[in-house]
């Protein structure tokens, strides 16, 4: 039997390392559910969450533009263990769902836990003493809130000393990595001129409140959730933008949002009957989640019954579209690909925003950057010119620009980004990814050469339909059944095995190649630019 696992002791004097049982790494949604749990289940809390940003939340907190909000249900997109029954609306803001993780990981008491502004450098799996050893990087304030380009970027310009306070190295038994994978921007797109624009440059997930947009022409690049959520934001009052013109690639497939009548009637009686009335909630939880599952069976899966109710959902969502948009946009704006070949957006204010008479969508390309201006064009994006009968404007044009906002996307296929982790024998995990062909995982939790490596949403975890956190839960529930052995030290480590992993990996590409996400004719950031399927669960 293996000797008992240690609380949290120093090793070695000043001289030596900081030893923890657990060491989680992310104090998003899927840190904080791994935190609760060992409190919970375990009766643990001999463990450390290390989180490079300023503040807990994960991809909430990293994304703080205005409009921002679940488009998932609160009370689904939300922890079993801890139901919230006072939610505003049945679609949240994210400032409503940052409250929310701190009144969990107060409930939990693992607040005391997260160790902010610090980023994990490395990680290595020592053979000798079977543990891990983890080189964190104390930050200064604020720089863990950079993307990684702009880090690099802020070295470069005043030092490593700026940005790294200290570095520091400790071991850890268990290692879980809870890194997020909705918080690293992509770079903005390369386009001529653009050194020479006078305006500011942001991403939506690097929104400067301190921008005043109040009588500016905005340019917006991008057509998924964040622009269709920050777009009708920008005419408004508050902000007050001059013009606002949606650069747009293709068309995504859009849904309605709810009925006003439902928005008040939520606002009005659902936190009052969730308070008073006994597992009320809990039963409409289970009842949603029926219907999200009752959705994939009939919508998502390659068979002929979903391919009829696939195009009869996309001939309701067209007919929304073309009710409430400008003729002058149906083309653009009715996509060739399957509904829900691609995460789908939800229209809170979008479609209607795109009435306003200082409200353009276009397609044409983005071509060159001047010092308060843009030029679009020639050509476009979509249609594509092969399609001669199309409508859609193709011709180059300049227009004002004093603002720009990258809602372009993340760096959703760098899985673990930018943690460095080498297992066994000194294997690196990309390299070992590279040589089988694209991020894997058995069940989407853990490798083979890394033990006691615990992933939580790692490589095809992402359903498509539902929500994050459950699937979050999901993994962490099952990393306990190995966790809880090496605490109690009744094993040193656990660890797949390569066949198991492979099989596995084999299995999910091979149902993958027939799914909706694979056959239904779009493009998404579920696949790499190989054609690596990473993300998406079949």
């Amino acid at each position: 039997m293996a000797a008992p696992i240690d609380y949290i002791r120093r090793v070695g004097g000043n001289e030596g390392y900081t030893y923890f049982p657990v060491l989680i790494i992310g104090a998003g949604e899927s840190g904080i559910a791994m935190g609760c749990k060992l409190r919970q289940e375990l009766g643990c809390d001999q463990f450390r969450i290390v989180e490079r940003k300023s503040a807990l939340g994960g991809t909430w907190y990293t994304n703080q533009y205005p409009g921002i909000a679940c488009d998932i249900p609160a009370i689904c997109y939300s922890y079993s263990f801890a139901q919230n029954l006072r939610w505003t609306s049945m679609f949240p803001s994210g400032n409503e769902l940052i409250r929310y993780l701190y009144d969990v990981c107060e409930k939990f008491r693992i607040l005391d836990k997260i160790q902010l502004n610090t980023s994990v450098k490395s990680i290595r799996w020592v053979d000798t003493d079977d543990e891990w050893e983890v080189e964190l990087d104390h930050l200064a304030p604020g720089v863990g809130d950079l993307a990684t380009y702009e880090r690099v970027q802020l070295e470069n310009d005043k030092g490593v000393s700026q940005v790294v306070l200290r570095t520091e190295t400790v071991r850890a038994k268990i290692v879980v990595s809870a890194v997020g994978g909705l918080v690293e921007p992509k770079p903005p797109i390369e386009v001529e001129g653009m050194d020479t624009f006078e305006g500011k440059i942001m991403h939506t997930a690097r929104w400067d409140p301190t921008v005043d947009l109040r009588g500016k022409d905005v340019v917006v690049v991008g057509s998924g959730c964040s622009a269709a959520q920050v777009i009708p934001h920008l005419i408004t009052p508050e902000f007050g933008a001059r013009s606002v013109t949606q650069l747009m690639r293709t068309p995504p497939w859009t849904t309605p949002f709810l009925a006003p009548t439902m928005t008040e009637f939520y606002k009005k009686w659902f936190p009052f009957l969730s308070q008073n009335i006994p597992y009320f909630q809990a039963f409409v939880r289970k009842l949603i989640f029926g219907m999200l599952e009752l959705e994939f069976v009939t919508l998502f899966l390659p068979t002929r019954a979903a391919e009829a109710q696939r195009k009869k959902k996309a001939k309701e969502l067209l007919g929304y579209m073309q009710q409430v948009v400008p003729k002058e946009y149906h083309e653009i704006l009715t996509p060739d690909y399957e509904v829900y070949c691609k995460r789908r957006v939800v229209d809170e204010g979008w479609f209607k925003a795109l009435q306003a008479p200082n409200v353009e969508i276009t397609t044409l390309p983005l071509t060159k950057i001047g010092p308060q201006s843009v030029t679009l064009g020639p050509g476009r994006h979509y249609p594509p010119m092969s399609k001669t009968d199309s409508f859609a404007p193709s011709k180059e044009k300049v227009i004002p620009a004093d603002v720009i906002i990258m809602a372009h996307g993340y760096e959703t296929n760098k899985w673990l980004h930018p943690l460095d982790v080498t297992g066994r024998n000194g294997r690196s995990l990309y390299k070992t990814w590279d040589e089988r062909g694209g991020a894997q995982a058995y069940l989407g939790v853990a490798m083979d050469g890394f033990p006691n490596f615990f992933i939580i949403f790692g490589p095809n975890t992402v359903t498509g339909h539902s929500s994050a956190i459950l699937a979050s839960e999901n993994m962490v529930n099952y990393s306990l059944n190995f966790i809880r052995p090496i605490l109690r030290g009744d094993v040193l480590t656990y660890e797949v095995k390569e066949s198991a992993e492979r099989q596995w990996t084999e299995d999910i590409q091979r149902d993958l190649k027939t799914s909706l996400f694979m056959t239904g004719g779009c493009k998404s950031w579920y696949i790499s630019k190989t054609g690596w399927n990473a993300s998406a669960y079949p």
